[in-house]
């Protein structure tokens, strides 16, 4: 991908582009040493052109595939439970990263917009910008592009130097998750169940492998709760009868490349392609309730999206000395 386009892009319309991106307003800070917060305003007079590189880089990526903006929001979430671009990192001598983890094996994407965002901002502004700063913004964008909401996005965030395989595999939900798991797992790192049912709301854009989904294939697994539309059934088992489980679904058939509420409609209709989707209807009253809200006004579910990325972005952010500012996200400097 010829990510220079988007820098060159910038420097020519950069009026245009800081009109358009949302900007981080508020009382932050702009001093190296920040300490153990996140803030706004902390590239602010280091490097004021952070977030127009960063959406560029993203609008551009999401122009050449539409997909990626599901790919780059996904990269985020798998970051964190730690949010210290953790997941970015290669394996090397020292330990073996985070992209060979269960959740993230053939499954993650978007590495190489990543690489080409931070190769620009540290044409403008070396080793300024972090790479989980960056992970954090374009996940942010990559909603906006897609039709969704904004909101600031607190930074600050250093780069880990080090990775966990073990963690990546024992932290993340897997696609066939119970909601007593999608609990547990939110809860431990102090995300409610509100904030799972709204987060769970980014797979309203993205696709999954059939190997992901094969308990869908037999309808609804739920003796208590309604049937997984046969229609729905019957285009997943043609779709994935010829196939070696690599082949994709759109997690979301009516709207697969705009962020938007049919996630949740999809789910009262019985057509959430992943388990753990479906499960939020139909396997805990207290989900329930808050899919059907999501389901009737698009608004509270932005809203709460907002609120629980902001929660879901602090987690485990490294900051101070127990980080850095890495020059190549791939690898610690």
């Amino acid at each position: 991908m010829a990510m220079n386009l988007a820098l060159f892009s910038l420097f020519l319309g950069v009026a245009i582009v800081f009109a358009i991106v949302p900007t981080i307003i508020g009382g932050g800070y702009g001093d190296e040493d920040c300490g153990d917060l996140l803030g706004n305003d902390v590239y602010k007079d280091r490097c004021p052109e952070t977030e127009a590189i960063i959406y560029a880089g993203v609008r551009l990526a999401v122009f050449e595939d539409p997909r990626m903006a599901a790919s780059l929001l996904r990269l985020h979430f798998h970051d964190c439970f730690g949010c210290d671009a953790s997941v970015l990192l290669d394996d090397n001598d020292n330990f073996v990263g985070e992209k060979t983890a269960a959740p993230n094996l053939n499954s993650l994407r978007g590495f190489e917009v990543i690489d080409a965002i931070k190769q620009d901002l540290e044409i403008v502004c070396p080793q300024t910008v972090s790479c989980a700063d960056i992970l954090a913004v374009a996940a942010r964008d990559s909603v906006v592009v897609s039709g969704g909401p904004s909101w600031d996005v607190q930074m600050g965030r250093k780069d880990s130097f080090t990775a966990s395989k073990s963690l990546a595999n024992n932290n993340i939900p897997g696609p066939n998750s119970t909601v007593a798991t999608l609990v547990s797992k939110f809860q431990n790192v102090n995300l409610s169940l509100k904030d799972m049912v709204a987060l769970s709301g980014a797979h309203t854009m993205g696709k999954a492998r059939c190997t992901t989904f094969t308990a869908r294939l037999q309808g609804s697994t739920n003796p208590n709760g309604p049937e997984a539309s046969l229609e729905y059934v019957q285009s997943l088992q043609q779709l994935c009868s010829d196939s070696d489980g690599n082949t994709l679904a759109n997690l979301d058939l009516a709207t697969p490349a705009t962020f938007d509420n049919q996630y949740y409609l999809n789910l009262l209709s019985g057509e959430g392609l992943l388990l753990s989707d479906q499960n939020l209807a139909t396997g805990d009253d207290q989900t329930r309730e808050l899919v059907e809200t999501y389901a009737q006004d698009p608004s509270a579910f932005f809203e709460d999206f907002k609120d629980s990325m902001v929660k879901m972005g602090s987690l485990g952010a490294v900051t101070a000395m127990n980080g850095e500012i890495r020059r190549d996200c791939r690898s610690v400097n």
